[in-house]
Formats: structure tokens, sequence, C-alpha cells
């Protein structure tokens, strides 16, 4: 089970769920556009992760350190996101 930690509230994933859509399951203002690693309008920061983030294929998106695109990346164990609303 995953569970991830937001400046908003706590919540975990349900098996096979995205990141991204369990940020929007759970009432967080996240914008996106894509869902495959494209545009990168979903990135967010992690903060801290209890296990590696992983992609099943590299994103095409520019990121930066830290930075993670929920749309696609590949989670378990827990995560600290900063500042999502």
């Amino acid at each position: 089970m995953t569970w991830v930690f937001t400046s908003k509230t706590r919540f975990y994933l349900h098996e096979d769920e995205t990141l991204l859509d369990g940020l929007l399951r759970t009432g967080h203002d996240i914008n996106y556009q894509c869902r495959e690693g494209y545009c990168g309008s979903c990135r967010v920061t992690l903060t801290a992760s209890s296990l590696p983030v992983t992609y099943d294929e590299p994103p095409l998106a520019m990121l930066e350190p830290k930075e993670i695109l929920p749309c696609c990346c590949k989670v378990k164990g827990m995560l600290h996101l900063k500042e999502v609303h």
C-alpha cells in the first residue's frame, strides 16, 4: 500500500491507481494535460520517499531534481509532496 502525504491531507493509492488519479480523487487542485509524461504540467515536488520513484518509460518532460510526474510515475511506500493544494 502506498501512502501519500500532502500539505492538504494524507491518503493511500488504490490498486493500479496513478498518483495523479489519487490526487484528483482526494480533492487536490492539480493541473494536467497529456497523462503520458510529455507535457510536464502535472509536475510536483517530492520532499521525501521511503522507496525510489520510478517510471516504466523515461518521461519526455524536463524535470528538476526532486520533481516527479504524478501522471506516469510508479510509487510505493510513503511519499511526502510539497505544497500540493
